[in-house]
């Protein structure tokens, strides 16, 4: 193989590192291994970048996660009228539902109630896992924009939680709204003066955003999530996660280009300072995460979507039950939201290190996914000629 043909490679592989996301598990296992090993060293450094990881860089990786929920519920987008985003809503509703019940059940039955705090860390679905995971298991097939969409409506749900059930200190509240209807006036009148660069958005909104959230006393991430909404942006939906065209000039549009990539950075260093727990720290909360996500997602999903069948909403075409179910499997992988969600419902200590380690191996909902379309011969397990590929 030529060099221009090896550098092609390695140039698609970084492409589909980058747009999957997998520098946050690279970021993990490097981690993983330099807090089993050096645990020290690895707490200092943990510790030094936490609060400009967390509470600033994670702003932006909310900020698109909050771009995708603009743009699908929009004119033409996947979830606009109430009728096209129902069932997803409702399906992320019961995967959010049954492994927080789940979960508490569990702190009940084995008296671990120092753990009920965390009732929110299994609720919690990685977005650009799962749909790595259902891309490979269906390739063309609509189960991937459920997925999707399901995915869309749980992280929106999971902003909701994150900022009424887990505020990082003390709420002072009067000071809070006030600077965040300075935040939001002040993006509305950016709005109608046709503003069309992101840049005054986010350093004048965002700053006032962050500050209301900060010392309103709930989680400073979150800031860019209400601003997001009043960026320009063109009337079309492109499709879910996929990126707008290089030409785009609408301001959302310029907003992801500019982000994607170095969000990517943020994710490798979220990874590298959150998940670095020694692994003989593993205790009940390990398990009850791991319970509640992986039995409860697929539950919950199950669950909702049959009671929402038999309301009158119907399955889209071609969706089968048994994709349902694989489904649910691939939305029980939590691992970036649910690390998020720990470290926002514990302080550094043993429940934090329990917790983290169930959201770090909630990747395994990757092959139970895997194991269920066998069984059930979905998507590429189907037989041959079953299903276009």
């Amino acid at each position: 193989m030529t060099a221009g043909g090896r550098g092609s490679e390695h140039r698609s592989f970084l492409q589909f590192a980058l747009e999957h996301s997998l520098v946050l598990p690279l970021g993990a296992s490097l981690a993983l291994a330099w807090a089993n090993t050096f645990a020290v060293s690895y707490a200092r450094f943990a510790h030094a970048l936490e609060f400009s990881v967390n509470d600033v860089g994670m702003v932006f990786f909310f900020a698109l996660a909050a771009k995708e929920v603009v743009e699908a519920t929009a004119p033409g987008g996947a979830l606009h009228t109430w009728r096209r985003a129902a069932l997803p809503v409702i399906a992320a509703a019961g995967g959010m539902a049954v492994p927080a019940l789940f979960y508490v059940l569990y702190a009940h039955v084995t008296n671990e109630r120092a753990l009920l705090r965390g009732w929110a860390i299994p609720c919690a679905t990685d977005v650009a896992f799962s749909y790595l995971v259902a891309k490979v298991i269906f390739r063309r097939h609509p189960a991937i924009p459920f997925l999707l969409l399901l995915a869309i409506a749980d992280d929106a749900l999971g902003l909701v939680v994150l900022a009424v059930f887990y505020p990082p200190r003390d709420l002072h509240m009067l000071i809070g709204v006030l600077l965040m209807t300075a935040a939001i006036f002040g993006s509305l009148g950016l709005r109608r003066k046709r503003v069309r660069s992101f840049w005054p958005y986010v350093m004048a909104g965002g700053t006032l955003s962050w500050l209301a959230l900060h010392w309103g006393g709930l989680h400073p991430a979150l800031a860019l999530v209400p601003i997001v909404p009043f960026l320009p942006h063109a009337a079309r939906d492109p499709g879910l996660f996929v990126a707008a065209p290089p030409g785009a000039r609408d301001a959302l549009s310029q907003f992801e280009h500019w982000w994607k990539y170095p969000v990517q950075g943020v994710l490798f260093l979220f990874g590298l300072v959150n998940a670095g727990v020694p692994l003989h720290d593993s205790g009940p909360g390990t398990w009850a995460v791991l319970v509640a996500i992986l039995a409860g997602k697929p539950i919950g999903i199950g669950l909702s979507v049959g009671l929402a069948v038999a309301a009158g909403c119907r399955l889209p075409q071609r969706l089968a039950w048994r994709d349902v179910i694989v489904v649910g499997c691939a939305a029980g992988i939590g691992f970036t939201v649910a690390l998020f969600f720990a470290t926002a419902a514990f302080p550094p200590g043993p429940l934090l290190d329990e917790t983290k380690i169930g959201a770090l191996f909630s990747v395994t909902g990757a092959g139970l996914a895997f194991a269920a379309a066998a069984l059930l011969r979905v998507g590429r397990f189907r037989a041959s000629g079953a299903e276009r590929p």
